[in-house]
């Protein structure tokens, strides 16, 4: 039998969420889910992805969703599924207003159908039995201190002048990270004493969903946590390397934890971010260059019977992305890919969507050899396309993996507002 029938003959069906089943059999009563994407945008892993999360939470009754995605705008989402008090009652709403540069990772028509269907089943129920929407991520310095000192003015007024030092100290860098991040190579210590001073004066939550004042707590805390991790992210990035993207994904997976333990012994969570932090990163040359990621720390922490990933591939089609840092998102052409590439190998089958479950030690030589597998960030240049692979081991990086043999864009909600400036990350734009 040649690799390609192997290939097709372990294939599954893929059209309707019904084809899911045999990936929820394979979850079982695993208490993570972490589902990746192969761009920050393409339509059919951001709808499958919630199509399956949809299945999770209602059959299984996962208790969150956690996202790539900055804390502060994710937990205004937060804030309007959970019906919480003034909050927006139309989630698209809130995901409209989302301004940081790349908006449409989040502010898409795909993302605000799974948030309006996420508040409606929410209805009614106890406030401790809402499923959640966080952002894991650690870009928003300013705006987290800015949280962090308005929550201490109102409930904890002895520890506001921590909090304003903190401020005080970043304010010089006019809220930009490349300025405060170049800083740090004439003052290696930057303000990092300060952020943890501040750190140091929160108070852990008390770990009830249920209450609204502790989510307003863990709302603070997290705020705090973001500020400690973006300045050490900042600092890091100078120096290059892994380090910078090491910081960022164990923020991630801390944040996660952080989120377990608020709820109780029993959450589950579901986590959505791209390929490249999600797939195990021991089962590529990320391992080779210094670097770990959130999939591989969940799988370390919790063990890998607690733990599912789900991987996604694309072939040609179109995504959404941007030619620079801060550039205007385009409608981006996907070639066809790489010879020798995991997409090759799958578009060889002229299936048209297919789904993957894999046996706990897998045999066939697609699953266990090493290939080239496409992932692209928020930058892209198709003329370039052969630079977009991440040499894998299918199996060991991934549970499972969802197929597309043609893919389509994201519907943005806005264009571009405005440009903000961030520092690119290793790999960059993912």
């Amino acid at each position: 039998m040649s690799e390609v029938d192997e290939v097709r003959g372990s294939a599954l069906p893929l059209e309707t969420a019904a084809d899911l089943d045999p990936l929820m059999e394979r979850i079982g009563d695993a208490r993570f889910v972490l589902l990746g994407e192969a761009s920050h945008g393409t339509h059919e892993y951001y709808a499958w992805r919630a199509a399956l999360t949809r299945r999770l939470i209602t059959e299984r009754g996962f208790s969150f969703v956690a996202v790539e995605g900055d804390w502060p705008d994710c937990w205004r989402v937060n804030d309007s599924v959970t019906l919480a008090e003034g909050a927006p009652a139309d989630p698209k709403t809130v995901l409209d207003g989302y301004r940081r540069w790349p908006t449409w990772m989040w502010a898409n028509q795909e993302t605000a159908n799974f948030c309006r269907w996420l508040r409606a089943r929410n209805t009614g129920r106890p406030y401790g039995r809402r499923a959640g929407f966080y952002g894991l991520d650690v870009y928003s310095l300013w705006e987290s201190l800015r949280a962090v000192i308005a929550y201490l003015s109102e409930h904890r007024p002895e520890h506001v002048e921590r909090a304003l030092a903190a401020y005080r100290c970043f304010e010089p860098y006019g809220e930009d990270p490349q300025s405060y991040a170049w800083s740090t190579e004439l003052a290696p210590g930057g303000c990092s004493d300060e952020v943890l001073t501040m750190l140091a004066g929160m108070r852990r939550p008390e770990a009830d969903p249920a209450d609204p004042a502790p989510a307003k707590a863990l709302n603070a805390w997290q705020n705090a946590e973001v500020a400690a991790g973006a300045e050490q992210y900042y600092r890091a990035l100078i120096g290059g390397g892994a380090r910078s993207w090491n910081v960022r994904d164990v923020h991630m997976a801390d944040t996660l934890d952080r989120l377990l333990d608020f709820h109780d012994g029993t959450a589950r969570a579901v986590v959505w971010a791209h390929n490249t932090h999600v797939g195990d990163a021991r089962a590529t040359d990320m391992a080779a260059r210094g670097m770990i990621n959130l999939g591989q720390l969940v799988r370390e922490r919790h063990g890998r019977d607690q733990v599912v990933v789900v991987g996604f591939a694309g072939g040609h089609g179109e995504v959404i992305a941007a030619s620079r840092w801060g550039a205007p998102m385009e409608t981006m052409i996907v070639p066809r890919a790489r010879h020798d590439t995991l997409e090759a190998l799958l578009e060889e089958t002229e299936l048209p969507g297919a789904l993957y479950v894999f046996a706990d030690r897998p045999d066939a030589s697609w699953l266990t050899s090493t290939r080239g597998h496409r992932a692209i960030g928020v930058l892209y240049d198709p003329a370039r396309d052969r630079n977009n692979y991440v040499p894998t081991r299918l199996a060991d990086r991934y549970d499972a993996l969802c197929w597309f043999r043609r893919t389509s864009t994201l519907e943005p909600l806005h264009l571009e507002a405005a440009r903000r400036d961030e520092l690119a990350t290793l790999p960059s734009g993912v």
